[in-house]
């Protein structure tokens, strides 16, 4: 059964750049340690509801945009093993000392794990 985590994101324009390094650093690092698939993908039609959305989820300011990304597994398990060695890889170590400055407001992000149920 396949796995999936999950995560809703708020990110600042001026930030776009340097998100978009730290996404593809993080692709690369997750990848190399066996993950299935990861996607970054910037909101193109995510308008505010009126009593929920993906803005409201994070409240995005003005100033935001909302990224959706998702990183897939083989299984739990197989994401438990991937997630142990992304830990300890020394290139997320600046990310993770806080060395580097997070570009988004992690506070507000909205993450989670999911088992498969319906798809490929």
């Amino acid at each position: 059964m396949s796995y999936v985590d999950g995560f809703v994101i708020p990110v600042p324009a001026k930030n776009k750049a340097a998100y978009v390094r730290m996404a593809k650093l993080g692709r690369k690092v997750w990848m190399d340690h066996g993950a299935v698939a990861y996607f970054e993908a910037i909101a193109d039609d995510a308008p505010v509801g009126k009593v929920t959305s993906f803005p409201r989820s994070v409240k995005l300011k003005k100033s935001e945009t909302v990224w959706f990304s998702c990183i897939t597994y083989k299984s739990r398990k197989h994401r438990d093993a991937v997630m142990a060695k992304v830990m300890k890889d020394k290139r997320m170590a600046p990310y993770m000392a806080g060395k580097v400055k997070m570009p988004f407001d992690a506070k507000r992000m909205i993450f989670g794990g999911f088992k498969v149920l319906v798809g490929t």
